[in-house]
Order: structure tokens, then sequence, then C-alpha cells
């Protein structure tokens, strides 16, 4: 089942993105392979993530989560945490 996921980079920015295996997704950004956005921001951390039941729907909570404000990703991370 894929998942949406958050990162914090070593910058403190954040980075939205989904997989199918999280813990691999995870490893190949913190080995500069996962997304040229966060090769240069290692290490990584996953802040908050979320399965759901397709990969449609997975894009579409992507989507969803990437529009919403650096202030709207941080409560949503807080509501997981």
């Amino acid at each position: 089942m894929p998942y949406v996921y958050i990162l914090r980079c070593a910058d403190g920015t954040l980075y939205t993105g989904y997989a199918l295996d999280l813990e691999q997704r995870w490893a190949a950004h913190n080995g500069g392979r996962g997304a040229r956005y966060t090769a240069g921001r290692r290490p990584v951390s996953i802040v908050y993530s979320e399965q759901l039941p397709s990969i449609s729907d997975a894009l579409k909570r992507e989507h969803a989560i990437k529009r919403l404000t650096r202030s709207g990703k941080e409560a949503l991370i807080a509501r997981q945490g």
C-alpha cells in the first residue's frame, strides 16, 4: 500500500512525496538518490507519513499536502506527532 510522507531536510525545509516502500524511499533520499531537491539537503528525517489504499489516492493526497502552506504542513505534522 502506498504512503504519502513529509521529510524534514537538514536545512529545515520540508519535502513531500509518495512511495510504495517508505523505508526504502527514505534510504534513497538519504543516499542522495531520492530526489534532486533532497540530495543536497541531507540528512532527511521522516516527520509525517500516511498510508493510503491506492496509488491514485496517494497522488491526490500528495498534491493536496503540497498545496498547503508551511504552517499548514507543520500543523499536519504536529497532529500526527
